[in-house]
């Protein structure tokens, strides 16, 4: 069984840094493109950033410049340096990996449990 555990969340003054971490754990035979996504309260999920496995990123005009995006392939963990926060980042954070799970050998979309980011001061 495959799963995405988040971890880094918490209270973070503006302009302070948080940083985000998504390991995947299981029957990994592979891990594709992971992504980062943020919902606030009464808003839509939302794409935050992306990464290939072979470190190709992209980012969402909100977070460019301030927020990156990272993984370590042998660790199966992917990570989100958030520098310069803003109390409108506040959100509930979500890891997504598309992965080839060893065993069943399909691959599909995996979703973590999420983690609070509240940006206030």
């Amino acid at each position: 069984q495959v799963q995405l555990v988040e971890s880094g969340g918490g209270l973070v003054q503006p302009g302070g840094s948080l940083r985000l971490s998504c390991a995947a754990s299981g029957s990994i035979f592979s891990i594709y493109v992971m992504r980062w996504y943020r919902q606030a309260p009464g808003k839509q999920r939302e794409l935050v950033a992306a990464i290939t496995s072979s470190g190709e990123t992209n980012y969402a005009d909100p977070v460019k410049g301030r927020f990156t995006i990272s993984r370590d392939n042998a660790k199966n963990t992917m990570y989100l340096q958030m520098d310069s926060l803003k109390p409108e980042d506040t959100a509930v954070y979500y890891c997504n990996a598309y992965i080839r799970d060893a065993v069943v050998t399909n691959t599909k979309s995996y979703w973590g449990q999420g983690t609070q980011v509240t940006v206030s001061s």
